[in-house]
């Protein structure tokens, strides 16, 4: 008797799970009773995704949006506090550029590394604000910073390298390793140390097949930002490894509030081994503009050339002109915006604490809190479980009508993100949902 459809579609996530856990090329071995060749044939046509892109995860923040958005379109007042995104506008003068660029003709394609005045202007940049020394071609400006980041990993990492990643991590970064084929090695900082990683902890992570360290300062999702004594005992570590990387992510550099940002490529012990990346997502509210842009050593940045010239070529034409102007003109804007997250910070902080069981940090920079909601984990809502932080996110979205993303995506199953690039209004409604909703838990 052949097999129903149903034991056949068992049969295909069986053998897909065993093509993914032991790495099998093909569905060859698949001859079991029953099976005649056509429906083999079936079997082998389902997998017709690569390993690679089975392998990967759906991001977390983007799935909570799309749920938050289908419960709006159903009519629910939904607050989205799910996405890393500035709230703002981006500043006239750039936008004023733009317009310039596409009259005056910038409609072509760009050279693969970026525009050559843009990259000088994001070598400057670097000297300016971080104390690194590049030239025009040290840099290599793409569509977006996770490009960047993209790119580097690709460039750098052979089939098996190990990346020591800084947990709580922007939840890309496990998944851009895996799809370098490389293997992520996550080590983790508590809240009781402002989530933030040791020196003797990355010591203690390199290994014979250690390529690189990746994280980011300002931290997504924490706010954290290591210090210039932290980072340089990290650097001293390092130096000892000759074949060891540094990809620094400073995406949310000019969203930090205490003034002491620091690059770790300023050191000299590392700065021929660290790749620093930035963009203009963040700190110039640039989010759907998409460039970010590396300063490397020149051996890597020709190789992120190399890959991107195969890949996409150069980003878009009148974004490198909008950016060559927010790069070299007034940073008055940006300052501005640092200063409202800063307000809202506060503001979501002292709501917060508020609540019972919530614990928090308190960020330095970028726009997130990363509480510790743990207290919640084992209550009920009726005969619901709250078992972990994505049965508790989704309760704050079907109840309290609240986006947020569970800390399991960002390495720490502990916590929630709340991003607070949002109106006063919005925030002070959606910590006020929360409260209550989390009230009814027993």
């Amino acid at each position: 008797m052949a097999p129903s459809p149903t034991t056949l579609w068992f049969i295909y996530s069986l053998t897909s799970f065993l093509l993914k856990k032991y790495r099998f090329r093909s569905l060859d071995f698949l001859i079991l009773p029953g099976l005649n060749l056509t429906q083999i044939q079936i079997l082998k046509e389902m997998n017709v995704l690569s390993n690679r892109i089975n392998a990967l995860s759906e991001s977390q923040t983007l799935a909570m949006t799309k749920k938050a958005r289908e419960l709006a379109a159903q009519g629910f007042d939904v607050i989205s506090l799910s996405v890393g995104e500035p709230d703002f506008q981006t500043p006239q003068h750039i936008k004023d550029a733009a317009k310039k660029a596409i009259d005056d003709g910038f409609h072509f394609y760009s050279p693969v590394p970026g525009f050559p005045d843009l990259r000088k202007a994001v070598a400057d940049k670097f000297k300016r604000d971080n104390n690194l020394d590049f030239k025009p071609e040290n840099i290599v400006v793409s569509t977006g910073a996770k490009h960047s980041i993209t790119n580097v990993l690709m460039a750098l990492l052979n089939p098996g390298d190990e990346v020591i990643i800084f947990a709580p991590y922007w939840v890309s970064y496990v998944e851009m390793v895996k799809l370098a084929e490389g293997k992520p090695v996550v080590i983790h900082g508590g809240i009781e140390n402002d989530f933030k990683v040791t020196a003797k902890q990355v010591a203690d992570a390199i290994t014979p097949r250690t390529k690189a360290i990746l994280y980011s300062s300002p931290c997504n999702p924490t706010g954290s930002i290591f210090t210039k004594q932290e980072l340089t005992e990290i650097a001293q570590v390092v130096a000892k490894h000759e074949n060891v990387f540094i990809i620094a992510d400073e995406i949310y550099e000019y969203i930090s509030f205490n003034n002491d940002f620091f690059s770790i490529g300023s050191l000299d012990i590392v700065k021929d081994r660290t790749i620093t990346v930035n963009g203009m997502s963040k700190g110039f509210a640039m989010t759907g503009w998409r460039l970010g842009f590396i300063g490397a050593p020149l051996e890597i940045a020709k190789a992120c050339d190399k890959m991107q010239g195969q890949t996409t070529s150069g980003t878009c034409s009148i974004t490198q002109k909008a950016a060559v102007a927010g790069l070299t003109g007034d940073l008055t804007s940006a300052k501005e915006m640092a200063k409202a997250y800063l307000r809202r910070r506060d503001l979501v902080l002292g709501l917060l604490n508020e609540i019972p069981g919530i614990k928090t940090n308190v960020p330095k920079g970028a726009f997130y809190i990363f509480p510790d909601v743990s207290a919640y984990f084992g209550k009920y809502n009726g005969s619901e479980q709250i078992k972990n932080s994505d049965d508790l996110c989704m309760f704050l979205l079907n109840n309290a009508h609240v986006a947020l993303v569970p800390g399991d995506a960002f390495g720490d199953a502990n916590c929630i993100r709340i991003s607070f690039a949002a109106s006063d209004e919005n925030l002070k409604k959606a910590i006020s949902r929360i409260k209550t909703e989390l009230a009814k838990l027993k």
